[in-house]
Formats: structure tokens, sequence, C-alpha cells
């Protein structure tokens, strides 16, 4: 059982990274997709209880966010696989630049949350973290 947290700002790669990767294998939980942290949380819990593997495809910049699956995914036995995206802001922001509708983060919500990332940790949890570098 392997519970998949993805980690960056928009734009750095992730989603793109998740239907390459995780398509197949994993339930996808994704707050774009599902709109509200209760549609989330009934996703997770099923995700849990069903012994499914899963992905997050969401920012999950800071500890504090990612700690909302990898508490409960690691008293659930499953082992916790991060992936963190490191993008310089200006990369990322001609990534969104390429978006179109609703995919498009206005420019100034991309650099908040690159100024509010905290690097993730091992410590938090993960069994196993990696670094991933797009290039473009």
């Amino acid at each position: 059982m392997e519970a998949v947290i993805l980690i960056g700002i928009q734009g750095s790669g992730k989603s793109t990274f998740c239907r390459k990767n995780f398509f197949d294998t994993h339930v996808r939980i994704n707050l774009d997709m599902l709109r509200t942290r209760h549609r989330e949380a009934l996703l997770l819990r099923a995700c849990l209880e069903g012994k499914q593997k899963f992905v997050v495809d969401n920012t999950n910049i800071t500890a504090a966010d990612r700690s909302r699956y990898i508490v409960p995914a690691k008293a659930a036995g499953f082992s916790v696989v991060g992936y963190y995206f490191s993008s310089r802001l200006e990369e990322a922001l001609m990534r969104n630049r390429q978006r179109t509708g609703k995919s498009r983060i206005p420019e100034k919500g991309v650099a908040g949350m690159y100024n509010r990332l905290e690097l993730p940790r091992k410590e938090e949890g993960f069994d196993l973290l990696y670094y991933v570098r797009i290039n473009d």
C-alpha cells in the first residue's frame, strides 16, 4: 500500500508527472477536481479503508499541508513517498502562462505559494523522498 504526495508550486510539473507515472495505478486525490476538503477527506478515507494506492496531486507546500495525508496514511500502514518538484519561480510562471481557462493561476498566486514553500523533510514521515526537476 502506497501513498504518494506531490509537492511543488503551480506550474512545476506535478500533474503532468502524475498522469505519466500514476494514472493506471493510483487513485488521484486533487482539490481542484474535488473542490472541497470534505470531499477530499471522503476520498482519502475510502482509499485508506480500501487499502487502495493513491496520489495527492495538490501543491502541498507546507509541512502542515502534507501532514493531512501523511499521518492517516502511516496510521493505516501505508508507505509514504514524496516527490518534491523543484522549480524556479520564473520557470513555473512561464509554464503557467501556457495554460488556459481556470487552470491558469494569477501570477501573484504562484509567487505567493513560492514564498510560502517549506522544503519537505524525510522526518515528516516520508519513507522515500525524491527531488524532481523538469527539463522543458
